[in-house]
């Protein structure tokens, strides 16, 4: 089992400069794009990184360990990440924290809801207030000794990351059209272009979910973010 303690002898005492050293975090998001910002959130910051893709996945992963921090993003390829906010704050073996994320920042109160301890809106790419996120859920003892260095960087995933995140929609609209799909692949794209800043992208996707929210079809919507995300795929400067 992994051990929470960032204090116990066997792990480093966080510093100023890498606040987070000794925690463990568990990023629980089906997105290549964010899961990168976030390694490199944890890398700066000195926390040690592990990444689920799925539901499954994840309760998979915490049957065996006990992350210090668990991030979970709220759309999930297998349900909803609010299920396992839920199950993770009742347990009694729970993380140290557990945080909420999501592109939608109405999903906030969705996760404060289920009892997560804080929430991270998408686009993650400040290291400044993706530590103090963290660091606000701990006690103060846990904390660095002494003034903390307050970075200003700015987290820039590398773009192949966002091209996994293209084909992996090819993939599954290719697998399936059907309104669940539709609803999670909006989802999806939305939280990833708006981390990219491809507003292009962002645009069309808003359109498809307007459409899916009004009941109404949305083939030539569909139609539009496939000939998008081929463009991405075949021109890497399109990111």
């Amino acid at each position: 089992m992994d051990n929470n303690d960032p204090f116990s002898p066997n792990l480093p005492a966080p510093t100023a400069n890498r606040p987070l050293l000794g925690l463990t975090v568990l990023v629980i998001e089906d997105s290549k794009f964010t899961c990168e910002a976030m390694r490199l959130l944890c890398l700066r910051s000195g926390a040690r990184i592990c990444r689920a893709d799925s539901l499954r996945s994840a309760r998979r992963h915490l049957q065996v360990y006990r992350p210090s921090v668990a991030i979970i993003d709220l759309g999930l390829p297998d349900g909803n990440g609010e299920d396992l906010i839920k199950d993770l704050v009742e347990d009694t073996s729970r993380p140290l924290i557990v945080l909420g994320t999501s592109g939608d920042p109405h999903s906030r109160d969705t996760a404060m809801t289920a009892g997560a301890d804080g929430f991270i809106a998408k686009p993650i790419t400040s290291l400044a207030a993706f530590q103090e996120t963290i660091l606000a859920c701990l006690p103060a003892d846990r904390h660095p000794n002494g003034p903390r260095i307050i970075s200003d960087e700015k987290i820039n995933p590398d773009p192949i990351a966002y091209q996994d995140d293209m084909a992996h929609v090819v993939d599954v609209l290719e697998d399936n059209k059907d309104d669940r799909t539709l609803d999670y692949v909006a989802q999806f794209l939305s939280g990833v272009a708006r981390s990219a800043k491809d507003h292009g992208l962002l645009k069309a996707t808003e359109a498809l979910a307007a459409r899916r929210d009004a009941g109404q079809p949305a083939a030539s919507e569909t139609a539009q973010i496939v000939g998008l995300i081929q463009q991405r795929l075949t021109d890497r400067m399109a990111i």
